[in-house]
Parts: structure tokens; sequence; C-alpha cells
């Protein structure tokens, strides 16, 4: 892909977000770079959704070609751009940017990242799975036609507010495999092979009143947020017995990894990535 430069003669990217300040993203696309022996300058900037376009608009005035978007500007990124991916189109939101003469095209490769981190890090099938994905916003719509895709057996959509879930299913259009249901209902809803977190439940320390018969015998969960934000849904999967309860913090890279594919047409070797990540993880929770 040929790139265009900034004023400076590097290559300008990007993460926006609010908060930004503790986005890894900067580091990933780093490690990512130096494999191929690219220069390139990838920021981190704050940007409030009613302040989005503009900051965009200056980044790309002042040579920005490629950016990832993070929470709360995924859908409004979507809205900014004049050509959009299929799984952007689908989920409604964007999380990369990728600018095509005056304009932006967007795309989403959360679900191709998590799809990726389940099947390639972690070595999981995802085939046949009975899967449970709690959430119905844009993190949830990110997601859900990827796992449909790679084969899982049936979705169930949990969300507090229910016409959310029930707008989901109807969005993904599979009734036969992808339907809603009342998170007050969860208790006999069965138990399940796969639950993704795509909500703020269970966010830090706090309490996640989910019931353990969710959990079947070789269920993975997998928590979209990474960190101390995964920490209490992580914490109640464990404590019902799952058999493997992972964050998103592969997601992360994975989906990342996807993006860098898009901008330089080469795809990165994540492995030493996750290994470099875990180890810093680990290094300030040991130093905690």
């Amino acid at each position: 892909m040929q790139q265009a430069h900034s004023l400076s003669g590097t290559p300008r990217y990007a993460v926006f977000g609010q908060p930004i300040a503790h986005s890894q993203s900067p580091a990933i696309h780093r490690h990512f770079a130096d494999q191929f022996g690219i220069v390139l300058r990838y920021d981190a900037i704050e940007a409030a959704p009613a302040q989005f376009a503009d900051v965009l608009a200056q980044f790309a005035h002042g040579g920005g070609i490629g950016a990832n978007v993070t929470l709360p500007l995924k859908e409004l990124a979507a809205s900014l751009c004049a050509e959009l991916g299929d799984a952007a189109r689908i989920a409604g939101t964007v999380n990369t940017l990728t600018r095509l003469g005056d304009g932006w095209r967007g795309d989403n490769t959360d679900g191709d990242g998590l799809v990726r981190d389940i099947t390639d890090h972690l070595g999981q099938d995802l085939r046949g799975r009975r899967t449970l994905l709690l959430g119905a916003g844009g993190a949830a719509r990110g997601v859900a036609p990827a796992l449909l895709d790679a084969g899982i057996d049936e979705l169930v959509i949990a969300n507090r507010t229910p016409e959310r879930a029930d707008a989901l299913a109807d969005r993904i259009g599979q009734p036969d495999r992808a339907h809603s249901r009342y998170w007050a209902d969860l208790a006999h809803a069965g138990a399940f092979d796969l639950i993704v977190n795509a909500t703020s439940a269970g966010r830090g320390s706090a309490a996640l009143a989910l019931p353990s018969s969710l959990l079947g015998a070789r269920c993975l969960c997998y928590d979209l947020s990474y960190g101390e934000a995964a920490t209490g849904f992580l914490a109640w999967a464990r404590s019902g017995g799952a058999l493997q309860a992972v964050d998103g913090l592969g997601m992360l890279i994975e989906q990342a990894a996807s993006a860098f594919e898009r901008w330089h047409g080469q795809r990165p070797d994540t492995a030493p990535v996750h290994a470099a990540l875990r180890a810093r993880a680990a290094a300030l929770h040991t130093a905690d």
C-alpha cells in the first residue's frame, strides 16, 4: 500500500479514545513495525465525542493516514467514514481507519481479533460451541458476526436492557442460530461452552451476579476488556470452575495486527508481542 507522509516525512498513525493514556496500542504497533524495519509515528490522542470530528480532521491534515479507535468513539467513527468494510457496516462501529484520498475507510477488526486469539493463540476450536454473549452494545456488535462465521453452534445474547439484545439478534438475521434472552432468566438458560463478556459487568472488583450453572464442563470465559477492568468477570468464572478464563489483551493484539496488515500489507508475528505484554503485565502486578 502506498503511504502518504506527514510534514516530517514519517507516516503518522494514532489511537483515539477517552480516556486513552492507558492504551497499549502504541507499544503494540511499535513492536509490529520493528519486525519489518518500518519507521512510523504512532500516538495516543485523547478526544471527547463532541470534538472527535475536528481532532480527526486535524490529524488527517497533519499527515495522518491510519488510526485505531476505541471507546467511546467507535460508533461516531463509523458516521465519519466515506466507505465502510462489511464487518464495520454490520456492526455499525469502526475501530480501524485508513485514509483513502480525501476521506476515511472504516473497518472493524475486533471480531477477527477475538476469533484469532481464541483459535490461533489459545488453541481452542470454536466450532459447535454453545455461546453466551453478555451485552448488546458496540463491543458485542463488533464480535457477534465473527463468532457465528467461526462456526459456533448457537449465540445467546443477554443484555440488562432486553430491547437492545432483541435488536442485535434482529440485526444478525440468523434466528435459527442467534437469539436473545432476558438477563433475569439466565439462571434457566442452561450451560455454555463459551461465555464472552462485552459489558462493564464485573468491572474491576465489582461483584458479578451470574449463576454458575452457565458454566459448562469445557467452558472458556473471555472478557473483551483487559487488566483491572476484567478482574470481576474472571474471578466469577474461575470460582465457578470455568476450564479457562482470559482477558482481552490477546484480542487487542490480534485486532491490532489485522489493522497493521491493512495499512502495510504484511501481517506481523503476534507471538512475541503476546509474550512481551503478558510479561509486562505480570511485572506491574508483582510491583503492586
